[in-house]
């Protein structure tokens, strides 16, 4: 049985103010205490329109009357305006989930109710605040976001290259791995051209593909028509620009890191809970291979927090990039990696009843996150790597899909780890890794068992075969 004593005589917050965000619009309700003292609140609900030059009034009525702290619901896109203003403004924001801020059932709903609703959870500390990034990760985000957005683009043209070309009846594909390496695109560069010849086609071919020659002249056998060429240098112009506006990209999210990298607040240490691991720790942390925190070595440069994560196995620089866009290189924010991890949407929420626990889902994260670790997990796959063994063993029990969320949360524990510890650098374990430990554990539990039978036991190793 567990015993309690808490005061709650009154508010948490003493001056609160919560937002109904809409579109247009927003409903105010601000919360206060009374003239004369005592208990009592007063309570004023106002109507603001989504302009900045309003949100800016609107900062400067709530800074009159000193409010500690602005709550408003995650809706959409639409609470990103008022939190920079108020934000810009110097007042406390709190972004709060709308799973947490659900307005009782049964009750009647309209926009002034759900912000006094929305006031009170919040002056009574019932709500906790969602992670929103400083201005320059912010910035970083909208680099990494809009790239992950013209790469699937300029896959899903390649793709429409390829469906063209079926459509032509020329299985280039079947011969080429690579429609859009350097052999591929001089061969549908001469295809928009006008060349139809099939031997003049395959002779554009480089590198080991020219092996393939003989196949690639029977692949160019088709009926492509004039129809065909139009289509596909639009298609062959368009993933030109994709690839001119990635390259762009890729400059200003380095500029961005830079900038991040440079305005890092440092982290102290020094109190309860800081500093690396004790290197007396055994095996790796739960979940993934311990980072090795080695001794500074004079003169060596410190590496920065995009190349330490490029050293994981399946993360490259770019992707890195996009870990740190999300995460951010100062994990303050998240006090252990299960924080993050649970903030990520790769671990299961809490399902028990009567004392028993039940299967669970995993609960809703950041998809950008989760999707790049995905696809990091595909590339440990067939890799002979502490991750992909983990992978293949995971998926030999519990199948494909649970392996994939096991090894990105395997990985971003390891990430945490990376990012909590300037100094720290991964070591990679090994694929034999678990299998070594499972066998130290077999010997010692036979050793066990001999001694409890009365026998004295000396482990020497076979003497080499002469």
């Amino acid at each position: 049985m567990a015993i309690e004593e808490t005061e709650e005589a009154g508010p948490f917050v003493e001056r609160v103010a919560a937002l109904d965000i809409g579109k247009a619009g927003l409903v105010a309700c601000l919360r206060v205490p009374a003239e004369g003292g005592g208990r009592r609140r007063r309570q004023e609900v106002t109507d603001w329109t989504t302009m900045t030059a309003d949100l800016v009034n609107l900062a400067d009525y709530l800074v009159c009357q000193g409010v500690e702290l602005v709550v408003m619901e995650a809706t959409g896109d639409y609470w990103r305006s008022p939190y920079y203003v108020l934000e810009a403004a110097g007042l406390r924001c709190w972004l709060v989930n709308a799973r947490q801020v659900k307005h009782l059932p049964g009750r009647p709903k309209t926009d002034k109710i759900d912000s006094v609703w929305l006031c009170k959870v919040a002056e009574r500390g019932m709500c906790s605040p969602s992670f929103v990034p400083a201005r320059p990760q912010r910035r970083l985000r909208l680099f990494t976001r809009y790239r992950i957005a013209a790469v699937r683009e300029r896959t899903r043209e390649m793709q429409r290259a390829e469906k063209l070309l079926e459509d032509a009846q020329l299985k280039v594909s079947v011969v080429a791995s690579d429609l859009f390496g350097v052999s591929g695109r001089a061969m549908l560069t001469a295809l928009v051209a006008g060349e139809r010849d099939p031997e003049v086609l395959a002779d554009l071919a480089r590198g080991r593909l020219r092996r393939k020659r003989t196949e690639l002249v029977r692949a160019f056998r088709g009926s492509f028509e004039d129809a065909h060429a139009t289509v596909l240098a639009m298609i062959l112009d368009r993933v030109e620009r994709l690839d001119s506006d990635i390259a762009r990209l890729d400059a200003s999210i380095a500029e961005a890191i830079a900038a991040m990298t440079d305005h890092a607040p440092t982290q102290d240490r020094s109190g309860p809970g800081g500093g690396a691991p004790s290197p007396d720790t055994a095996g790796p942390p739960p979940g993934g291979p311990a980072p090795e925190s080695p001794p500074p070595a004079g003169g060596r440069a410190r590496l920065g927090p995009a190349e330490r994560l490029a050293e994981i196995p399946g993360i490259s620089l770019a992707t890195a990039h996009t870990i740190l866009a999300e995460v951010g290189t100062d994990v303050a924010a998240f006090p252990t990696a299960a924080h993050l991890v649970s903030w990520a949407g790769l671990a299961p929420k809490a399902n028990q009843s009567a004392g028993r626990s039940s299967p669970a889902r995993t609960t809703k994260g950041n998809r950008y996150l989760a999707g790049t670790l995905g696809q990091v997990v595909f590339s440990l796959a067939r890799t002979q790597t502490f991750f992909g063994d983990r992978y293949r063993r995971i998926r030999a029990s519990r199948g494909p899909q649970k392996a994939i969320v096991a090894v990105s949360r395997s990985v971003l524990t390891t990430i945490w780890h990376l990012l909590d510890d300037p100094d720290a650098r991964y070591r990679e374990l090994g694929a034999d890794y678990h299998r070594n430990r499972q066998d130290t554990h077999k010997q010692a539990a036979a050793v066990r068992r001999l001694e409890r039978l009365g026998f004295e036991v000396t482990l020497a190793q076979p003497a080499a075969a002469i």
